[in-house]
Formats: structure tokens, C-alpha cells, sequence
């Protein structure tokens, strides 16, 4: 169905014909630019995602340290990147050969804990101290976590996952023997000095061992390093590539958004002879900086203007109306922001004036002359 609406300009009646269809149409445009907000929000959010991966990127570089805590941190979140499952696989494997490693270097360990045990004074630390037997009833008030040779013995040869996972939780067990047998016994005692020059010759033979101990560490250290390094190459590949299909993405919104623009301008009323009487005054009373950004839109949308020519001729009815549309509303934009800054623009006669505001003001003549040569124009021919 079709409504007619007349309107009356200087006594002629002028009639209007509107679809009830166009409700329609723009209910349409309305639901379109929903979509394109909802999309604008979610490209935004990857957006903000992976400038703060290439972010904490940069920073891991610091040091293996923070590449490991931030991979640690991150776990979830990089399931999806190429090649993962590969790397959790991959360090399955060596971890396991890590392992193997530290047990043969356990075992090597083993004959520097016989010389220990071997020796003619270790016999006191051989068992768990009797404590009922001996009447020590204040031991577990001195003694924190008691500690003996047949203890560390059969956690080195348990298989239940309580067993050691490195040789220096076994010298730490072996030290704790000879400093609480110290703690607990008086130092004129026989057995605190047992302990005392027991644990000497322990301390001993762990430095002359501590070199293999520290190789493989090192090793194992630089092996998860190289390992790290690997995964972190394929999340910078794979947000790379996100990056890629994100400027694409963008750059069809960006496309969708400009096809609503045309539609929604095209819809518009046609300019009045005062509206564009009043676009050419506005024009005169902006800013340089702003007169600039006004003239951009008119070469945007005329290619044979010349925004940035030494003379400009600005023939207002010239204009298509969405280039007059886009004018009316950034002039009206633009002058308010001048009036909110209470900071309008004014052109200076002085001799030393900036060179560039010269040139804005000569644009600004040039336009008021555009302007009046078209009026002129008109009037000759009415």
C-alpha cells in the first residue's frame, strides 16, 4: 500500500510518494548495522588478543624463565596453535629420557652413599632412632622430620612414585641424618662428632660428584628451552596468520559499513539552496586543521578536485548530495567542538604569520569567492 504526501514550497505543491515498503528497508538497515556492531565487537576482542600475545611475546625474550612461566600460565590457551599435540608429545618423550638420565646418575650417587654408610661410625645412623627404647621422649619436640640411611634406601628403590625424582633430594635427606643427630646430641657428645665428620666427608665427595649434577641440569634446562623456543615460533606463526584474516576481515566490514553509509545517504532528503548556503558559510569559519579534513571529503568523493591545489574553486551545487550530507554533518560537528574548546580560529593580517594558516585563509577567501560567483551565477540566469 502507498501513502502520497503533498508538501507546498512557494505556493507549488510538490507531491511525494513513499513506499510503506521503505519501513521495511530500513528496519533492514537497522538490523545490519547490529550485525556489523556485534562483528566490529568481536573482531575488536581478537584484535586486543593477539596485540597482547605479540605484547608478552616481546617481553618472554627477556629470559627462558618467563618464557616457561608464561607457557606454564598460558597452557589452555595454546591448545589450539598448529603442532601443540607434537610438543606435548615431544616433551612426554623428554621428560622420560630426562628421567633415565637422573636414575643413572641416582645410582652413580649410590657409591658415594657406601663409602658413607661403609664407614666405621655410621652405624648410629643406620636405623630410625629408637625413640621409646632410648627414652627420648623430647625428640619429636626437637626434631622436625627424622631422617636414616635405611630410609633413604628404600625410597631410592621404591616404584609407587614415592621414590627420589633427583639426586639432590637424596644429598638433602643424607645431610638431614648427620645435622639432626648435631641438633639432637650435645656437641662433647660421641655421636654428635660421628655426625659432624661424617657429614664433612659427605660434603666432601658431593662436590667432587657435583659436576655431573649440574651438566645434566644444564642440559635438561636448555632442552626444554629449545623446546619452549619451537612452540613459541608456531604461536607467533599462527597469530600471525590470525592477524592476516583479521585486516580482511576488517577490510569487508569496513566495505559492508561504506554500502550502509551510500544507502543510508541516498535516503536522505534533497539539500536545500539554504542548507548548502549555510555549508558554504560554515565552511568559511572552521579551523585550518579542520577546513583541511572538510576539503578531504569533497576529493574523497570528486576525484577531479584538488583538495591540496594553491587555488580552489568549491562549486557548492556541484556537490553530490552525499558529499553535501557528509560536509553538513562534520561542519556541524567540527564548529562544535570549536565552541566547546571556546578556541575558534581566526585569520591573522600580521606579516609573520604561519604560512600554512596563509594558505587556509586564502582557501577560505577562494571558497566565499566560489560561493559568490555561483550565487551571481544563478541570479543571472533566473
Amino acid at each position: 500500500m502507498e501513502e502520497e504526501l503533498i508538501i507546498c514550497v512557494d505556493g507549488h505543491e510538490i507531491a511525494k510518494t513513499e513506499d510503506n515498503n521503505n519501513n521495511n528497508a530500513d528496519d533492514d538497515i537497522g538490523h545490519k548495522v547490529d550485525d556489523l556492531f556485534t562483528k566490529v565487537d568481536k573482531l575488536e576482542q581478537r584484535v586486543n588478543e593477539i596485540e597482547q600475545f605479540f605484547l608478552n611475546s616481546s617481553k618472554m625474550q627477556s629470559g627462558s624463565a618467563s618464557v616457561k612461566s608464561s607457557f606454564q600460565k598460558d597452557k589452555d590457551k595454546i591448545k589450539h596453535v598448529p603442532g601443540f599435540k607434537k610438543y606435548q608429545q615431544e616433551a612426554a618423550r623428554r621428560e622420560a629420557v630426562a628421567a633415565k638420565r637422573m636414575q643413572d646418575i641416582m645410582r652413580q650417587f649410590g657409591s658415594v652413599l657406601r663409602q658413607i654408610t661403609q664407614h666405621k661410625w655410621a652405624w648410629p645412623f643406620m636405623q630410625p632412632v629408637d625413640v621409646e627404647a632410648l627414652g627420648l621422649h623430647d625428640y619429636y619436640e626437637v626434631i622436625d622430620r627424622p631422617m636414616d640411611f635405611s630410609t633413604i634406601k628404600n625410597q631410592m628403590e621404591a616404584k609407587d612414585g614415592t621414590e627420589y625424582k633427583h639426586v639432590r633430594d637424596i644429598c638433602s635427606d643424607v645431610q638431614l641424618v648427620f645435622q639432626n643427630a648435631m641438633k639432637y646430641n650435645d656437641d662433647k657428645s660421641d655421636v654428635h662428632g660421628m655426625a659432624k665428620t661424617l657429614l664433612e666427608k659427605f660434603e666432601e665427595k658431593w662436590l667432587q660428584f657435583l659436576p655431573r649434577v649440574t651438566e645434566e641440569e644444564k642440559r635438561r634446562e636448555e632442552e626444554e628451552a629449545e623446546a619452549q623456543l619451537s612452540l613459541q615460533r608456531a604461536q607467533e606463526a599462527a597469530h600471525a596468520k590470525m592477524a592476516r584474516d583479521l585486516s580482511n576481515e576488517l577490510y569487508e566490514t569496513d566495505m559492508r559499513l561504506e554500502e550502509l553509509r551510500e544507502i543510508v545517504v541516498k535516503k536522505c532528503r534533497k539539500m536545500s539552496i539554504k542548507d548548502k548556503r549555510n555549508i558554504g558559510i560554515a565552511l568559511t569559519r572552521l579551523c585550518p586543521e579542520d577546513l583541511s579534513k572538510a576539503l578531504d571529503i569533497v576529493a574523497r568523493h570528486n576525484p577531479s578536485f584538488q583538495s591540496t591545489a594553491t587555488e580552489i574553486s568549491l562549486d557548492i551545487d556541484a556537490q553530490s548530495e552525499s558529499t553535501l550530507w557528509r560536509l553538513k554533518y562534520f561542519v556541524k560537528d567540527a564548529l562544535y567542538g570549536q565552541s566547546k574548546n571556546d578556541a575558534p580560529c581566526e585569520v591573522s593580517n600580521e606579516a609573520n604569520v604561519d604560512p600554512i594558516k596563509n594558505i587556509v585563509s586564502k582557501r577560505k577567501m577562494q571558497i566565499c569567492n566560489a560561493l559568490a560567483k555561483t550565487a551571481k551565477k544563478r541570479n543571472q540566469k533566473g
